[in-house]
């Protein structure tokens, strides 16, 4: 392989196709996995504080990202997810810009390998990077959207061919993907519900996890938040009295 077959036709010669393409299935399946894994390691690693789990996982998440940057044969992830799809008709997209996008996943990962893998570090704005990058995954494991595809639109001087989910030769839309009045309201309501719902939870549960307290002190302004400490502070002072009218 020389230099320009490697940087220019990343993936495979498919006839009917002028470009290298990519079986998007195979890599929608695999953000599934490994999406899946990394919400294991978050509930394993946060949850049980079992950290074990999470730097193996980084480690492998790093292994595979490098793999797909290489070629997309030789990534673990990219090898589970043809083989649950492998009686599935391919649907294939432009190999470079998933390589693109698959690049900035390998570049989010160093610093992940770095923090947690390598010296473990773990911050709230440090874990933020993990939910990025879970986040990517799973976008493009749920919704075909790949956001690195859509930054690489933006760099290349003509409109890449065969995106996924077909978004680069869409030009109108068919009746069964515009919302009617009512569909319009269904999905105002159940986004509005998702809000109103996380919002209460992180601001009415208080987490024995810093990630969880952040949260909880993110949704809250300073009023409620002093509200909180003066409660806490009364809490403590009659729990102490108590004890001294004891003796």
């Amino acid at each position: 392989m020389n230099l320009k077959s490697f940087l220019w036709e990343y993936g495979e010669k498919v006839p009917g196709y002028d470009v290298t393409v990519v079986n998007e299935r195979e890599a929608r399946a695999a953000a599934g996995i490994l999406f899946m894994l990394g919400m294991s390691v978050i509930y394993l690693g946060i949850g049980y504080n079992h950290i074990i789990v999470a730097r193996v996982y980084l480690a492998f998440l790093f292994i595979d990202f490098t793999a797909r940057v290489i070629s997309p044969r030789y990534s673990p992830s990219l090898m589970l997810g043809k083989f649950f799809v492998r009686n599935q008709k391919p649907e294939y997209v432009g190999g470079l810009q998933k390589r693109f996008a698959w690049t900035i996943g390998w570049f989010i990962s160093w610093p992940m390998m770095y923090w947690f893998v390598y010296h473990w570090d773990i911050t709230f704005y440090k874990v933020l990077i993990c939910i990025l990058c879970l986040s990517l995954m799973f976008l493009e494991a749920a919704f075909s959207v790949c956001v690195g595809c859509i930054i690489y639109k933006m760099f290349v001087n003509k409109n890449p061919e065969h995106c996924p989910g077909g978004t680069c030769e869409l030009q109108h839309k068919d009746p069964v993907q515009i919302y009617t009045p009512v569909q319009k309201i269904i999905a105002i309501i159940t986004a509005l519900g998702l809000t109103i719902g996380t919002y209460l939870f992180l601001a009415d549960t208080k987490s024995e996890t810093f990630f969880g307290a952040f949260l909880h002190e993110a949704v809250l302004t300073k009023a409620q938040l002093q509200k909180e400490k003066d409660l806490l502070f009364e809490q403590e002072a009659a729990r102490e009295f108590g004890e001294d009218d004891d003796f």
